[in-house]
């Protein structure tokens, strides 16, 4: 994770001038944040869980996956690796508003942003559900909720653990499937 901090903040327009070069790029605060591509158990453990995500998703609400914007400023856009949101709050290029779900599956580049920097920046949004996962060992996934402003623990799961969420529907996630390709057929 490189954090690049000129003199002036990063508007979305100087994001949208940049490379595309693979690297997520992301602002908060006018701040950009650059992480290198995903790896390969990343990038299992993010697409299992929106396809899970996606197979129990309400008409009303859509799921999608990076890379795909939360741009809700000038000086804002963050991409969660998997996101809820309302139907009626997307537009074709990005979500201008907060989603009701944020999921963020850690890599050892992007470890601490997202429990820290990512966590604020969605807690100011005022995302209801924020999700960190974690692909290493058996797996392991912890559910924050919004509960007066501050995430507070609403669960947590490891390995063949399953793990049964209701915000913002109904699902049970168990971390050991979302890495199941990993695994030789």
């Amino acid at each position: 994770m490189t954090e690049l901090v000129g003199s002036e903040a990063y508007t979305v327009d100087d994001l949208d001038a940049m490379p595309d070069d693979g690297r997520r790029r992301e602002l908060i605060d006018g701040m950009l944040f650059v992480s290198p591509s995903p790896g390969w158990a990343h990038q299992e453990m993010a697409l299992t869980l929106y396809r899970l995500l996606h197979a129990a998703c309400p008409s009303a609400l859509r799921v999608l996956a990076a890379p795909f914007g939360v741009r809700t400023s000038l000086h804002d856009e963050v991409e969660p690796d998997v996101l809820v949101a309302r139907y009626a709050d997307l537009t074709l290029a990005n979500l201008p508003v907060a989603p009701l779900l944020a999921a963020e599956v850690a890599s050892r580049s992007t470890r601490l942003y997202d429990r820290n920097t990512k966590r604020a920046h969605y807690e100011r949004l005022g995302v209801p559900s924020y999700w960190l996962l974690d692909p290493t060992g058996p797996g392991r996934i912890e559910v924050l909720e919004l509960d007066d402003g501050t995430y507070r623990p609403a669960g947590e799961a490891t390995g063949e653990e399953p793990l049964t969420v209701d915000r913002p529907f109904p699902v049970v996630v168990t971390p050991a499937e979302l890495l199941v390709g990993l695994q030789p057929r």
